[in-house]
């Protein structure tokens, strides 16, 4: 009898396998570039621990390898906070691109169409190849410092100003002394020698924080300007130690001819320094014109910290109502710095500079889709 033998199949229950965590998917992706190699610019937007409030947000961020070498941070520092390092032509990928200075043209064409650019206001954003380029590749550009908060303070102009008063009379102070040329004197004067004495000649945020750290550092503070209302602002801002004058050609010769500081800034009307004032300078006398000089490239790294501050608050926002687009849609404070629109050139004063049509960003907001 042959015995027959059967095989069975077994089948066995299917075993679990392992899955990998599905990544959460980025509300905004935001390209952060360095500055331009053949400038003198320093200063940056985003501090590797403000990046870090931003990627916990949800929001992720690649940053050209080496960008924040200028406020001496190292990649590293970065890439611990959930900074992704990358070329500069990634970075420019992104949906939004932050850069201090404005783009070139040839990085704009590096970046998405219908992106957005986020920088501060710059010369390149007065020339003409730039502007077309930003329209050619329908990007949305905005200027951080024309643009308000809520309470209407140009928030981010206001801590650029800051840092340049402060560091107009640190440079000052440099000057003045031996180590930096000078004759070795203190802003501050001691028991039987006078304060040395700092000229403001403007009006604006930037002069009066010089005039505080000028106060506060000693000195003898005088600011000068045309309009009184301003003056009076001056003394509200900066206490009643501030001497505030009225430009008049005699009191301005006077005042010019003993100043060991002399800082320079726009007035409220229309002010042009005398160049036969020049005359009256002192040999020692340090000058510093804020249209030309910025302080605050000398001390990036707090530039950095304090444009952080706004921009993780800024971003908060912008998350909050659903994106840059309606952003921009609910925000004034923000459709006053953006100079380009869906392929339109919205800042009056660029366009009227480059004689180049310009329209009214509120208008295309308003007009249906």
């Amino acid at each position: 009898m042959t015995e027959k033998h059967q095989t069975q199949t077994i089948e066995l229950e299917p075993q679990p396998q392992p899955v990998a965590p599905e990544e959460k998917r980025s509300l905004l992706k935001i390209g952060l570039v360095g500055n331009y190699a053949d400038t003198d610019e320093t200063r940056f937007l985003l501090t590797p621990e403000g990046c870090g409030l931003l990627t916990s947000s949800n929001i992720s961020i690649i940053m050209e390898e080496g960008a924040a070498t200028d406020i001496s941070f190292p990649d590293s520092a970065y890439e611990e906070f959930g900074v992704k390092i990358g070329s500069r032509e990634q970075a420019l990928k992104a949906d939004v691109v932050l850069s201090y200075q404005p783009l070139k043209v040839e990085d704009i064409c590096q970046m998405k169409k219908g992106a957005t650019l986020f920088t501060m206001m710059g010369d390149a954003m007065f020339e003409a190849s730039v502007i077309k380029k930003l329209l050619e590749m329908g990007i949305t550009a905005g200027c951080f410092d024309n643009m308000y908060s809520h309470n209407d303070e140009p928030i981010f102009a206001n801590v650029i100003d800051e840092i340049d008063g402060r560091g107009a009379i640190i440079y000052a102070q440099e000057f003045l002394s031996y180590v930096g040329g000078g004759k070795g004197v203190l802003l501050a004067g001691v028991a039987g020698v006078n304060p040395c004495e700092i000229l403001i000649i403007g009006d604006g945020n930037v002069c009066y924080s010089a005039a505080k750290a000028g106060i506060a550092a000693g000195a003898y503070v005088t600011l000068m300007n045309n309009d009184i209302s301003a003056l009076q602002t001056a003394k509200q801002v900066c206490g009643d130690t501030l001497n505030t004058i009225a430009i008049h050609p005699r009191v301005l010769f006077n005042k010019v001819k003993t100043a060991d500081v002399i800082l320079i800034n726009k007035c409220t009307r229309p002010f042009e320094f005398p160049k036969k004032l020049s005359v009256a300078l002192k040999d020692s006398v340090y000058v510093l014109n804020f249209d030309e000089t910025h302080p605050s490239i000398s001390v990036p790294r707090t530039v950095a910290m304090g444009i952080t501050n706004i921009l993780v608050n800024f971003f908060d926002e912008i998350l909050l109502k659903g994106g840059v687009a309606n952003s921009i849609a609910t925000t004034p404070g923000i459709q006053a710095g953006i100079v380009t629109y869906h392929g339109k050139l919205v800042d009056k004063l660029i366009g009227s500079y480059l004689s180049m049509p310009s329209v009214d960003i509120s208008v295309m907001l308003s007009a249906p889709n």
